[in-house]
């Protein structure tokens, strides 16, 4: 494809022959050097390095005018070495209703690879359909694992599978990561199986429950358009001192992108904390319970927002980060 009427890119599966290079830059009547190989390449972060050799920035510079600084990709080629010669795995249950399409949780599975190229570990990534998640099945699904995240997602569908994998991670101190979703299903969990609350449930699953410790905020119902109850974007968090959300991000007031509807019921404030769920990421009014987490634990943590969202090959997002050295742990704490 042309990024540029001067500069042509060709996708192929091996390096091309010089002379397709000269052919095709005579027929197409650019400069030799405009033409560029995109090769397929067995890991996607390696690829700003294969057209570097190309000399790829400088020619794109040079086509458009544009006075630049040669490009220093030190740090990208550490990337690369450190994905490349990585020692240790650990094997992660991502538990979801949408697994038969895995690109629905693209950006949740690059996140935790980027911990793992943090930390010198490969991430197994072992899909679990929520939907066939039953307590019969339970041990056997997820034995062997060193984490579980639950991501996001909206209806009811396969959620009482990931409540079973919710309670699962508690009752083994199996490192659990809950976003958004898997928030309100650590919630859930929590409700019925320590506070007693067998009902328990959110708003959005159960109407009729008399016990939504999750549920739309004051003022807000379902007759409000879907538009209108969505907590969309960038919103501010103050984390607890002295928990593993402190110890992850190493500040107390973090920004984080957010896309839900349903928010933790304060009714049930007191009763969570008094039972041992430690509320460590409010609102700064205070109003909004942002994260939930066992502190004790070595890693169970559910936030509201979507941390996937700002993590990077070279910079794994914190969370990501400590719950991929806590599935490590204890990986090597089940040798």
């Amino acid at each position: 494809m042309g990024i540029n009427p001067n500069i042509i890119v060709l996708r192929c599966d091996e390096p091309l022959e010089d002379e397709i290079f000269k052919k095709i830059a005579l027929f197409c009547n650019v400069k030799p050097d405009c033409v560029i190989a995109n090769i397929t390449l067995s890991n996607l972060y390696e690829a700003p390095l294969m057209l570097e050799k190309q000399n790829f920035s400088s020619v794109v510079c040079r086509e458009l005018g544009i006075n630049a600084p040669a490009a220093d990709l030190t740090e990208w080629e550490q990337l690369v070495e450190r994905i490349k010669n990585r020692q240790s795995e650990v094997h992660i249950g991502l538990v979801g209703k949408y697994i038969k399409l895995h690109d629905a949780y693209l950006s949740v599975v690059e996140a935790l690879r980027h911990a793992g190229y943090a930390l010198n570990t490969h991430v197994r990534i072992r899909w679990i359909d929520s939907e066939a998640l039953t307590k019969e099945n339970l041990a056997s699904e997820l034995d062997g694992l060193d984490g579980i995240i639950v991501p996001g997602g909206f209806g009811q569908r396969g959620i009482d599978g990931m409540i079973l994998a919710a309670k699962y991670a508690r009752e083994n101190r199996l490192p659990y990561f809950g976003i958004c979703l898997g928030m309100q299903i650590a919630v859930i969990e929590f409700a019925r199986n320590v506070l007693k609350i067998e009902d328990a449930d959110s708003g959005e699953f159960n109407e009729q429950s008399a016990h939504k410790v999750i549920d739309y905020m004051p003022g807000q119902s379902d007759s409000i358009d879907k538009g209108g109850t969505l907590r969309l974007g960038a919103y501010p968090c103050v984390i607890k001192a002295g928990t593993k959300m402190a110890e992850c991000y190493g500040i107390s007031e973090i920004s984080e992108r957010h896309r839900h509807r349903y928010e933790f019921n304060n009714d049930y404030r007191a009763s969570f904390e008094a039972a041992g769920l430690t509320l460590s990421g409010l609102s700064p009014d205070s109003r909004l319970v942002e994260t939930v987490e066992l502190t004790d634990y070595p890693f169970y943590i559910g936030v509201q927002y979507h941390p996937e969202f700002k993590s990077r090959p070279n910079r794994a997002h914190p969370l990501f980060r400590g719950f991929i050295g806590a599935a490590v742990e204890h990986n090597n704490g089940a040798k």
